[in-house]
């Protein structure tokens, strides 16, 4: 009879006292911008039952990112054109550090990705799907001429004195094959300098149609003038505050199609965005910040 309760008592400790104990539940799912030329991870996203949740959007169970995620040599993939290239590792964690909240310093083990001010990458404890298809790479000399036309009229759209795409500067614009299907996307970060005191900012996906026409189905307009900049000086903006820029892309949620994820500078943190074609139009999932500190 005694034998009978003490297993009694052992089998409901298995059952229910795991979880007092602190129970094994499955590992939360990150998403990550490998940023400063590699040698900083910020965190961009949480993935939960398929969908992304912003940095800020943390409800009841709040994610301590430093201690789930920093832990000193843990490794991470590193995404760069959709695909795994390589490893994040973690050096150390920037905590208490002076507006370094979330933050991470790392270490990038890749072939393939070199990176520069404004070549980024994702980490991520996802496993994406090989897809030897997708495409991340700079567009030629003629798909550039036929954008840089797109953005001119674009621009005059929003009443821009823009003459001609000489006149254009931009951080970057890149060639992607978001779902492998031959049919280009081109993620582009343009300004004009419209005077003294003011920028115009233009984000945009482009893309082509079957017969190889250029369009701009999305894009972000912004007019900066001085006075809404925190430092004063509108040559943080030419160095790229404010700008919308490509992080890279990632199929986070395995259907076939990688999302477009974004970040843009500020004086007191990161924001970041995530696009997704749904139903054939462009559309922005994700919309989020990490908060570093008061400028």
């Amino acid at each position: 009879m005694k034998s009978r309760i003490l297993f009694l008592a052992i089998a409901c400790f298995v059952i229910f006292g795991i979880s007092a104990f602190g129970q094994k539940t499955a590992p939360v799912k990150a998403i990550f911008a490998v940023l400063s030329e590699g040698k900083i991870l910020e965190p961009v996203a949480f993935v939960e039952n398929g969908k992304l949740r912003g940095i800020g959007e943390q409800g009841d169970n709040p994610v301590d990112v430093v201690k789930t995620f920093y832990k000193s040599k843990s490794k991470y993939n590193l995404i760069f054109g959709g695909v795994n290239q390589g490893s994040v590792i973690i050096s150390k964690d920037l905590a208490g550090t002076e507006c370094a909240a979330n933050q991470a310093e790392i270490a990038v083990v890749s072939k393939n990705f070199k990176p520069k001010p404004f070549l980024m990458a994702l980490g991520t404890n996802l496993q994406p799907k090989v897809n030897s298809k997708l495409i991340r790479k700079m567009p030629t000399a003629n798909e550039r001429k036929s954008i840089n036309e797109l953005v001119v009229s674009e621009m005059k759209t929003k009443n821009v004195p823009v003459k001609n795409a000489g006149e254009l500067r931009y951080h970057n614009l890149t060639k992607l094959d978001v779902d492998g299907d031959g049919r280009f996307e081109f993620v582009g970060t343009y300004w004009y300098n419209t005077g003294v005191k003011q920028r115009s900012l233009l984000f945009f996906i482009a893309e082509t149609d079957s017969d190889g026409t250029f369009s701009i189905p999305f894009s972000k307009f912004q007019d900066v003038a001085i006075e809404s900049v925190m430092s004063g000086e509108i040559n943080d903006v030419d160095d790229g505050i404010y700008h919308e820029l490509l992080i890279d892309m990632l199929d986070f949620d395995a259907d076939g199609q990688s999302e477009i994820f974004t970040m843009s500078r500020g004086f007191e943190g990161s924001n970041f965005n995530a696009y997704k074609r749904v139903d054939g139009k462009w559309t922005q999932v994700l919309e989020t910040s990490n908060y570093h500190c008061g400028y």
